[in-house]
């Protein structure tokens, strides 16, 4: 039992570190064909989203389960003369979470370390220690001598992506893991395992594992990658906010670490099929899988893109709950993890052509 935990680790420090923004999500696809080398039919869309085909019957249902790779970050949109970084986000950020933070500059001549400066809270006046310091005004530092240095020798230049820099890291509780982008790695990763203990399993469909590019810009990656498969029905798998933490409130959230899978009941992209949600809910209790349910009214997911494909697709949104999404250093739990790679197999185990027919009914 400890050799799977360590390997599952292992797993989720690879796909938590490594860096994906929007638009530059190429080593997180190549992670994943690495991980499911010889296990799937690899397709791609033409933006970048990477497909994985897992046949289980070719006359079954097509079952699309969608995951970001992308993460929020920031890309350079000018070098100063002095060789300090301006840029512009990519997602969305609080301009609170960033300052100070390390980051990651994924320069085409190797990553290279910076810091998001800031002024010392010594050299600030009354007035300014009230202010919040905007996106705007804020710079990347990479230590270079000056413009020249930056671009010629560290090849820093605009368009440039950076990344959040925060190394996975296991807490006091072992079942809780410090990473950054689990919004949406952690999906990733589910979807990853999925596939690969539907080697062992037999089912009645066609599964489409689906890493998406684009999702914290505007799910685009989900239009094109439904466009490609035309699913009967989609699972997205993302990450929801924990609603346990100090100054949080059950109405702003009602997801915690620890209580299982978190079924989306409504977010501002999707309001899930009803009968599809009540499978869901049906299977999770038959299996006895953990699960709880939440609701998102400030944000969407892929599914909001998926379900209004061609004439429409029955899709709902399973969560693993995610502590401090949308800056460095996120926090998940490794039981609703499991839950999760649990509920979406037995979902895949129970969907046939006859459930189909049910849920359109």
């Amino acid at each position: 039992m400890e050799k799977k935990t360590d390997k599952l680790l292992t797993w989720l420090k690879e796909i938590s570190e490594v860096p994906g923004p929007s638009g530059f999500e190429r080593r997180v696809r190549d992670l994943m064909v690495r991980r499911l080398a010889g296990q799937c039919e690899v397709m791609e869309d033409r933006i970048g989203s990477v497909i994985f085909k897992k046949a289980g019957n070719e006359a079954g249902p097509a079952i699309m389960l969608a995951a970001h790779m992308d993460e929020i970050g920031f890309l350079v949109k000018t070098v100063t003369k002095e060789g300090f970084i301006k840029f512009v986000t990519l997602g969305g950020w609080w301009e609170q979470v960033m300052l100070g933070q390390r980051v990651t500059v994924m320069s085409p001549k190797g990553d290279i370390p910076g810091v998001i400066g800031s002024k010392p809270p010594h050299v600030l006046s009354a007035e300014e220690r009230k202010k919040m310091v905007t996106k705007r005004e804020m710079y990347i530092d990479i230590g270079a001598a000056d413009k020249k240095d930056a671009e010629d020798r560290f090849g820093v230049t605009p368009g440039v992506p950076v990344v959040p820099f925060a190394p996975f890291t296991l807490m006091a509780n072992p079942d809780l893991m410090i990473g950054k982008a689990w919004d949406d790695r952690v999906g990733c990763a589910v979807v990853t395992d999925v596939l690969q203990q539907l080697a062992k399993q037999k089912h009645a469909n066609i599964v489409y594992g689906v890493g998406t590019v684009q999702e914290e810009v505007g799910c685009r990656g989900a239009k094109t990658s439904a466009d490609v498969i035309g699913p009967s029905v989609a699972i997205a798998v993302d990450t929801c906010i924990a609603g346990d933490t100090p100054g949080m409130s059950e109405d702003q959230s009602s997801a915690k670490l620890g209580d299982g899978v978190a079924v989306c009941i409504y977010d501002a992209s999707l309001i899930p099929h009803v009968k599809l949600r009540d499978f869901v809910l049906e299977t999770a209790r038959e299996a006895k899988i953990p699960f709880q349910l939440e609701f998102s009214e400030g944000g969407g997911t892929d599914g909001g893109r998926i379900h209004l494909h061609a004439q429409g697709v029955p899709s709902i949104v399973l969560s693993v709950p995610t502590r401090y999404i949308h800056s460095h250093n996120g926090i998940i739990n490794r039981k609703d993890y499991e839950a999760t790679v649990n509920l979406v197999l037995a979902l895949i185990k129970k969907l046939d052509q006859k459930k189909m027919q049910e849920l359109l009914a």
